[in-house]
């Protein structure tokens, strides 16, 4: 069996179940963790009376925890090849298509990285999936929580406008009916 240049192709290549099972984990992941923002920010502030908000919080930090390690996962099975991309004779729209997987990983891994660090200098406790208590960098510090909160907030922000453009390229891709969803659904 002779191997064509069409075949070495992306678009023509079959991920990994695993990876198509990532994908989805990641995609379920990060909208979860957006509309869980959203709704655990406007939850009153804790106090006496108010307790419950340490549930969303954690559940929140935990999603996120385990999002990193997907994503840590899906970058040591695709790096070689998305590298590999970049510096090849692929057209602009297959090298744009690399790059927004690269900034996709960048991103979701500072995501990540930021809401931990902001977390562990907010002086609350996170536990991983309520079975193992996850250590603290350093003491409270109000500084460096505002620092990589505002850090996550703007990564998470341009996360969403990187994943506007990744739904949008599917779309197009689904359009064109040129494979490239075909391999995230594994209907080939």
């Amino acid at each position: 069996m002779s191997v064509t240049e069409d075949s070495l192709k992306p678009d023509n290549q079959k991920l990994p179940r695993v990876v198509v099972l990532l994908h989805w984990l990641v995609a379920a992941s990060v909208f979860f963790l957006f509309v869980s923002s959203w709704w655990m920010l406007s939850l009153p502030l804790p106090s006496a009376e108010f307790t419950y908000r340490e549930l969303p919080f954690q559940l929140h930090k935990n999603i996120g925890m385990t999002l990193f390690v997907a994503v840590l996962v899906m970058v040591a099975m695709r790096v070689r090849f998305l590298l590999r991309e970049v510096s090849s004779s692929l057209g602009w729209l297959q090298r744009l298509a690399v790059w927004d997987h690269l900034l996709l990983y960048t991103l979701l891994t500072v995501c990540c990285l930021s809401g931990y660090m902001s977390s562990s200098y907010s002086g609350w406790t996170t536990t991983l999936w309520w079975l193992v208590d996850i250590p603290l960098w350093a003491a409270e510090n109000d500084e460096l929580n505002i620092v990589f909160s505002e850090i996550h907030l703007w990564s998470c922000w341009a996360l969403l406008g990187l994943l506007l453009l990744h739904i949008g390229a599917a779309i197009y891709h689904g359009i064109g009916s040129d494979g490239a969803i075909d391999k995230m659904f594994r209907l080939r």
